[in-house]
């Protein structure tokens, strides 16, 4: 039997048990504190970002408080997705948690928002590690069938930070301060390491890897690479800083110029045809970039317009955060149900049209008429969305994804869900700070364009894969 068809045998006939057997649950429980981590930062950080813009001021800098963030996170993703396939998986992990044990130390104390900005990232370089390395130890240490119901066990990792991090973010910036949120998670991070680390050592190398003995080892012949990484990032940033700008020639040429470096870059680390939106795989990484783009550009200013355009208090964006972190979640767990009956591409586009749908509610609860309270409904509406949409995509992209190649693969499409959140991210906050005091209507155009980013993922989402293999119902 190849590696090959070797992948695709049924999980029952290939290991007994599911997540929470024996042989994997050291595993399982690593993965989903490591999740639960990034999950606790990424919702505190939302949650208290208002108060800390209002305290360091320059609100210019508000979206790259996010899209620093998330373009290192890209050099994070793609050096530990081409790392797994050649050294043990642990290494990549502690050397990520590090760097972003480092970036919670230095963001407690930083004196204004350019040093903000910059230890953010820092603080992704580490935190983009971590999903890279768990999509490799989904694909080597799980069999097929418990995959699914893996993204959804790491999507419920996202409850009790979605139950209690935002309003625990919102009542310590409250009561001692905002510097506190950052470095009231190193705990996490050592607790973090501590239990996922050594579990990675029990995860088989790559399909096909052959180690100095002749036995199966990590891969020596992969090669980092390193100049399309850098031209990603450069190319995101140059297009940033332009739309940031507001100067309309400098807008022209550094989206062009931007553009063209960030495509090449990208034909080098995805598979052929992304961009074009080709059928199959590359629609699938494809899907994820234009999901998390139109999710996230609205998902950095919910709290903003909660707190800065209705004036309503942090605890009410606190629960908006919390309730859209459990419809997340609950989306996820029916599309582990359903993913083998209904196929990817019916579940994908479903929830792509639930995130349009939450996006258009928060236009409403722009409106001075409308309560406050129902941007606490609208946003759930596109969490449940993510959910529905968000780990089929995973999985679809692992099924695909050629025996041997799982490193490349998962840092392609963690690429992509990265991009799309680095990009949406800012171009929401370059189109807040143009419209200048006038914050209701630069809040309204930023939800606007993500519900034209929306539209686009629902055109890419038709040519996704209408099955998982041994089931495809098209292409």
């Amino acid at each position: 039997m190849s590696a090959g068809q070797a992948a695709r045998v049924p999980a029952s006939s290939t290991s007994p048990g599911g997540v929470w057997a024996p042989e994997r649950r050291a595993l399982t429980v690593g993965l989903v504190l490591a999740v639960t981590l990034v999950a606790f930062e990424a919702l505190a950080i939302a949650t208290i970002l208002p108060v800390v813009s209002r305290h360091l001021g320059d609100l210019r800098l508000y979206g790259w408080v996010f899209s620093a963030f998330m373009l290192s996170s890209l050099v994070g993703i793609v050096l530990a997705g081409t790392l797994a396939d050649r050294v043990p998986l642990g290494r990549p992990m502690l050397a990520g948690l590090a760097l972003f044990a480092l970036g919670l130390a230095v963001g407690g104390f930083a004196p204004d928002m350019p040093v903000l900005v910059a230890d953010r990232a820092v603080q992704g370089l580490g935190a983009g590690v971590v999903p890279a390395v768990a999509y490799v130890a989904i694909s080597r240490g799980y069999p097929e069938g418990c995959r699914p119901r893996m993204f959804a066990v790491l999507s419920t990792a996202w409850v009790i930070p979605g139950l209690i991090g935002p309003a625990v973010a919102a009542l310590v910036a409250t009561a001692v301060g905002w510097r506190w949120v950052f470095l009231g998670l190193l705990p996490l991070v050592a607790a973090a390491g501590v239990l996922v680390i050594p579990a990675l050592k029990h995860v088989p190398a790559r399909a096909g890897a052959t180690g100095p003995a002749g036995g199966t080892g990590p891969s020596q012949h992969a090669r980092v690479p390193y100049l399309p990484v850098l031209g990603v990032v450069a190319g995101a940033a140059l297009a940033l800083i332009a739309v940031s700008s507001g100067n309309l020639p400098a807008v022209v040429s550094g989206v062009i110029a931007g553009g063209i470096l960030l495509a090449v870059s990208l034909r080098r680390l995805t598979p052929p045809r992304t961009l074009t939106a080709g059928r199959g795989l590359p629609a699938t990484i494809l899907s994820r970039g234009l999901l998390t783009c139109c999710f996230f550009a609205g998902d950095a200013y919910v709290p903003y317009a909660i707190t800065a355009v209705r004036h309503a208090p942090t605890g009410l964006a606190a629960l908006a955060l919390t309730m859209t972190t459990m419809t997340w979640t609950a989306g996820s767990w029916v599309q582990a149900r359903c993913i083998a009956r209904c196929g990817p591409r019916r579940l994908v586009r479903c929830g792509e049209g639930l995130v349009a749908g939450g996006l258009a509610l928060m236009c409403v609860v722009l409106m001075p008429s409308v309560p406050p309270a129902f941007s606490v409904l609208a946003w759930t509406v596109a969490g449940a969305g993510m959910g529905l949409a968000y780990a089929p995509l995973s999985v679809t992209a692992l099924d695909r994804a050629p025996a041997g190649e799982e490193g490349r693969v998962t840092s392609g499409l963690q690429l992509c869900d990265v991009l799309g959140q680095a990009l949406g991210t800012g171009l929401a906050g370059a189109i807040v700070a143009a419209a200048g005091p006038d914050h209701r209507a630069g809040v309204a155009l930023a939800f606007v364009a993500a519900i034209g980013v929306s539209v686009t993922a629902l055109a890419a989402g038709s040519r996704l894969p209408g099955g998982l293999s041994g089931q495809d119902r098209g292409f």
